[in-house]
């Protein structure tokens, strides 16, 4: 893979500022020409580590691309498409902790040689959304930037770990907000909402977590941002009531996973496609297949592992 080192160093103590102050303000340039100022999300890509280390199997991206190019999938409505991404992924192998890239740095992130279920469905969602704006040509850039807006509080990474969206319930509030999705999970079925339940898994276990691991400052900070989103009401379908409503969920809809597990509301999230039999199936980069692969209905999935408690329900737009 052609990496992207142009010479640069990993910042650390003071060093970071002045990188962190470069990217700032090509930003502003570009508003300030009026080139970009009408979808922050064609912002150029904050990056904070050379590609070499960010970007993993830059070969599959370009056949990826290609494809979608050749076949036209930009014409696609934006669910087909995040399906056909998703498609597109099959039989990558499962990788665990592929966003935990340096111990300090944070900076998007894409390996297409391996993914968890996190990154399954946010490139898919990243690449569909990358080839709404026509090009001749993509490159790893251009996918870090929509990896970028939806991956980060506010769409804006600045280098930090705090930064990041680190659970699936904060990820549907902060991207419906910003117009990226909409939770269309009471528009599905019947909601009950979860109650009695922390949701503070990272800060109790930080030595999990690279950056935490490495920087045990940030796990008070990790709490407050934990203790915020154990405030904000949580609705999802129970299980139980998930085959009778599944036809209204669509092909490219991001399923979130709810759990039994304390200490956390969502413990795994993947994509539905509708197969041409009819079936609304769960796509989703599994620990138990080893790969990216499409798995049972929606409610079998669910209904198969006792500790999966309902959904909740994404729509791309």
């Amino acid at each position: 893979m052609a990496g992207r080192d142009d010479g640069w160093r990993q910042p650390h103590g003071n060093r970071r500022k002045p990188v962190l102050n470069t990217i700032m303000m090509q930003r502003r340039h570009f508003l300030q020409l009026g080139l970009l100022s009408a979808s922050p999300a064609w912002l150029p890509a904050a990056e904070f580590l050379p590609q070499s280390a960010t970007f993993q199997g830059e070969r599959k991206f370009q056949q990826v691309v290609a494809r979608a190019l050749a076949e036209n999938w930009a014409a696609l409505p934006m669910g087909t498409r995040v399906a056909q991404f998703g498609q597109a992924l099959l039989g990558t192998k499962y990788v665990a902790w592929t966003l935990e890239i340096d111990d300090r740095v944070e900076s998007p992130s894409a390996n297409f040689n391996g993914l968890d279920c996190w990154t399954f469905f946010e490139i898919a969602l990243g690449l569909a959304r990358m080839i709404a704006k026509r090009q001749r040509s993509y490159s790893p850039s251009d996918l870090l930037r929509q990896i970028e807006w939806t991956r980060y509080r506010g769409g804006v990474c600045r280098g930090h770990y705090l930064d990041r969206i680190h659970y699936l319930d904060e990820w549907f509030t902060d991207n419906t907000a910003r117009g990226n999705i909409r939770t269309v999970t009471r528009n599905i079925g019947p909601v009950v909402r979860l109650t009695g339940r922390s949701n503070d898994e990272m800060s109790l276990n930080p030595k999990l977590y690279r950056y935490l691991r490495t920087n045990p400052a940030l796990v008070p900070a990790m709490r407050q941002i934990e203790a915020r989103l154990e405030s904000v009401p949580f609705d999802f379908i129970p299980k139980q009531q998930v085959a009778a409503c599944e036809a209204r969920i669509q092909s490219g809809d991001v399923i979130g996973i709810v759990t039994n597990r304390q200490h956390v509301f969502c413990s795994h999230v993947g994509l539905a496609l509708r197969t041409q039999d009819g079936v609304c199936r769960f796509m989703h980069a599994s620990l138990t297949h080893k790969k990216v692969a499409v798995d049972q209905s929606v409610h079998e999935y669910l209904n198969g592992i006792k500790s999966h408690a309902g959904i909740i329900v994404g729509r791309p737009v």
